[in-house]
């Protein structure tokens, strides 16, 4: 059933997740109910998705919500302004991932989806500074590489140029 998910990615940030908030837990899982949310519930959590919503239109909706704290894996590249939902998280803890921007390939575009899209793929310091700006503190970082099975330049690359990063960080809640 899971043989075509990306293992790698899953089982990094899977590791990551359980490292900063050990099951049981309650999460907010920014994004449709997905493939790593169903993985995330094997594991003991209990997940919430938001139900595709614009969250750029729409980023209070994220304060719907009481749970232990937000995930957002490989979805604030989707987003116009990550930074207004980032503000609207009332919870003190986030777990996000992003694909990180390669230099030597351009940004994810879907030729059939006009959704599926990255507006942003960030260098880690403009996502650090994005999640500084909008009032989180970054506790731990971690990435890692995407290599892919196939011959040339570029998949080279991926085998030593980290792809993805994970953040996790808090904040106080105000009063």
């Amino acid at each position: 059933m899971y043989s075509k998910l990306p293992q790698k990615r899953f089982k990094h940030t899977l590791e990551f997740l359980q490292k900063h908030l050990p099951a049981p837990a309650t999460i907010l899982d920014l994004g449709v109910r997905n493939s790593f949310s169903e993985i995330m519930e094997q594991h003991g959590y209990t997940v919430y998705n938001t139900n595709g919503e614009d969250l750029d239109l729409l980023p209070q909706i994220v304060k719907d919500y009481n749970v232990d704290a937000v995930t957002a894996f490989e979805i604030l590249e989707h987003l116009i302004a990550p930074f207004n939902v980032l503000r609207e998280i009332n919870t003190s803890k986030i777990i996000t991932t992003i694909p990180l921007r390669l230099w030597f390939k351009s940004a994810y575009r879907s030729k059939t989806d006009m959704w599926d899209r990255h507006y942003h793929e960030f260098e880690d310091w403009q996502y650090d500074w994005l999640l500084e700006k909008s009032g989180w503190k970054i506790i731990d970082r971690e990435k890692w590489t995407s290599p892919v099975r196939k011959i040339g330049f570029r998949p080279i690359l991926r085998t030593y140029t980290p792809r993805y990063y994970a953040v996790y960080a808090e904040k106080g809640i105000e009063k």
